[in-house]
């Protein structure tokens, strides 16, 4: 099987050689949130608060997942407050967003406008998991396993599910 080799930070050309159905080999830094954190971060996004934090979101990946003790894998993406911090966390900088389940035509008019991608991976928690060589967290411990957390990866794997405008699910 064929995989693109990406490796952190995404750059606009990166993404715009990417097509709906690529399968990619991610590497790199790779950020974790979900329901609990994401909205946090597009409230400090929004009060331009950014500065605050040891990271810069300009070509981000970020993954939907918890960080747990028994790793990490994905959460489904359309939970609303999920859903609703992929356009403000692309306006930031994000280019890949990666999680399961469908998306919202609105999501995926927002994606399109910032030129950014959703990217969907296999629910394989050990395979993810086994990719993952350290992990701290970054932003929000408070919230446990759900806080923001910063981890260094090597071939994670994932499908291109939106991208410029186009969508795996239509």
């Amino acid at each position: 099987m064929y995989m693109i080799n990406i490796k952190t930070p995404i750059s606009e050309d990166c993404v715009n050689k990417l097509k709906v159905g690529d399968k990619i080999s991610l590497s790199g830094t790779l950020y974790c949130g979900r329901d609990a954190v994401l909205p946090k971060l597009v409230e400090a996004i929004e009060k331009n608060e950014i500065k605050k934090f040891p990271f810069d979101f300009n070509g981000m990946a970020i993954m939907h997942t918890a960080v747990s003790p028994a790793g990490i894998a994905p959460t489904s993406s359309n939970k609303t407050e999920i859903e609703n911090s992929i356009g403000s966390l692309s306006l930031a900088g994000v280019k890949f967003h990666i999680g399961k389940g469908s998306l919202s035509e609105k999501t995926k008019e927002v994606l399109n406008k910032y030129n950014s991608i959703f990217l969907i991976t296999p629910a394989v928690a050990a395979l993810l998991t086994d990719s993952v060589k350290s992990k701290k967290c970054v932003a929000y411990e408070y919230e446990g396993m759900e806080a923001f957390y910063e981890l260094e990866v090597e071939n994670i794997p994932a499908i291109v599910a939106i991208a410029h405008g186009t969508s795996i699910y239509d």
